[in-house]
C-alpha cells in the first residue's frame, strides 16, 4: 500500500475545486468531472449524484450532468439548472436507438470527459441500461446541446478520446469488463479503437493490462483524455488495489478498495504502445477530501490541461463526493515514464 504522493506532485491548496455547495440545484455527490479549455475560458462538466449529505444517504439511480465554466481553471461559477438532466439523457440516447429502447432503458448518463478534437468538443460518457452499461460518445456543440454518435455494446466505459486523428483516424482508449475468461474478478484492462468517423468504432487493440501494474491487484482503465507532448501521448489511468480484510472509511458499506492514480507514455503515432509508465502512483490518497466521503480512498483524473509554462493540471475526483485539482511540471512527468520491461 502506498501512502504518500511524489514531491513533483502540487495539489492545490483550496481544494476541493467543486463540491456540493457550489452548485445551485439539487445536489449531493459532486465528482468524476471532464474538463478542457474552449473559448478562452475552462469549461467542466460533472457527474452530480444526488444525496442528503447531513445523513450520508444516496439517492439510488439520481444523476444527471452539471456544467461549470472558470476564468482561471480554479473558481468556478455553475449554471442555476444541470447541462443534462437524467431525463434529457434518456430522450437523447433512446432517440439514438430508436425504435428498440424503451422509456426507462437508459437509467442515467454519468462519468463526462470532454475532448476538444478540432473546433468541436466531444464527450464521452458512460450509461447504464437494465441490459449492461454502455460507453457513448456525444457532440457537444458550443456546449449548448447533447447528440450522441455512438452507444458500444455492453459493458464498456471509461472512454476517453484523444484531441486529434491519428492516423486519419479517430482514436481513444476504453475498459471493457468481461464477466467470464479472466482469472479473478475485476482484472479489467485498458484497450484502445479508432473509427473513420466517430460513429463506428473497432480495430481493437490491448494497451495495457492490469497485471503489468505493480501497484494493482484489482483493476485498472483510461482516466483523463491524453496530452501530446514530442516524446509522446501523456496518459492516465486509474489503478485499483483491493483489500478485503481492512475495510475503508466510507458511506458505501464494505468498502476495501483505493484507488490510485496512474501515469504513462503512448507512442504518438501508434498509441495502443505504451513505450513508458510510472512504476509507483501518480496520486495517492492522503487528504481528508480523498480519504473520508462515499468511497473513501479513491482518486480518479478525469481532466488533464497543459499549460503553455508547461504546468500540467489534473482534475480529479476524490471520494466519489468533490473535485479536486493537482499539477505538476510535465519534464517532471515525462521523466517518470520508464520503459515497461
Amino acid at each position: 500500500m502506498y501512502t504518500r504522493t511524489p514531491a513533483f506532485i502540487q495539489r492545490y491548496e483550496q481544494n476541493p475545486v467543486l463540491s456540493c455547495k457550489d452548485v445551485p440545484y439539487e445536489t449531493g455527490l459532486v465528482f468524476n468531472a471532464g474538463v478542457a479549455k474552449w473559448d478562452n475560458q475552462y469549461v467542466m462538466i460533472f457527474r452530480n449524484d444526488l444525496a442528503d449529505m447531513q445523513t450520508q444517504t444516496l439517492h439510488q439511480g439520481h444523476t444527471n450532468l452539471g456544467i461549470a465554466w472558470s476564468p482561471d481553471g480554479k473558481q468556478w461559477e455553475v449554471p442555476d439548472t444541470p447541462f443534462l438532466s437524467q431525463e434529457q439523457a434518456r430522450e437523447k440516447c433512446r432517440a439514438f436507438h430508436e425504435p428498440r429502447f424503451g422509456d426507462q432503458e437508459i437509467k442515467r448518463v454519468y462519468d463526462p470527459r470532454i475532448t476538444v478534437l478540432g473546433d468541436a468538443a466531444y464527450l464521452c460518457f458512460a450509461a447504464d441500461t437494465p441490459h449492461g452499461i454502455c460507453g457513448g460518445v456525444a457532440d457537444l456543440g458550443d456546449f449548448d446541446r447533447f447528440d450522441v454518435l455512438s452507444l458500444s455494446a455492453p459493458d464498456n466505459r471509461n472512454m476517453v478520446l484523444f484531441p486529434e486523428k491519428i492516423n486519419g483516424k479517430w482514436a481513444r482508449l476504453e475498459r471493457p469488463f468481461p464477466i467470464y475468461g479472466r482469472p479473478g474478478p475485476e482484472n479489467f484492462d485498458i484497450w484502445y479503437s479508432e473509427s473513420p468517423d466517430g460513429i463506428h468504432w473497432g480495430r481493437n487493440r490491448l494497451v495495457l493490462g492490469s497485471e503489468e501494474v505493480p501497484y494493482v491487484n484489482n483493476k485498472i482503465g483510461p482516466a483523463a483524455p491524453p496530452v501530446k507532448t514530442e516524446k509522446g501521448w501523456l496518459t492516465t489511468f486509474h489503478g485499483v488495489y483491493k483489500d478485503e480484510e481492512t475495510p475503508l472509511n466510507a458511506w458505501h458499506e464494505n468498502w476495501f478498495k483505493t484507488y490510485y492514480a496512474g501515469l504513462m507514455l503512448l507512442d504518438l503515432e501508434r498509441p495502443w504502445k505504451v513505450i513508458g509508465m510510472m512504476k509507483e502512483p501518480l496520486l495517492v490518497p492522503e487528504t481528508e477530501h480523498e480519504l473520508k466521503g462515499f468511497r473513501g480512498s479513491v482518486i480518479f483524473p478525469g481532466g488533464m490541461i497543459s499549460e503553455p509554462d508547461g504546468t500540467v493540471n489534473i482534475y480529479y475526483g476524490a471520494a466519489d463526493t468533490v473535485e479536486c485539482l493537482a499539477n505538476a511540471h510535465v519534464d517532471d512527468l515525462l521523466s517518470q515514464c520508464t520503459p515497461l520491461a
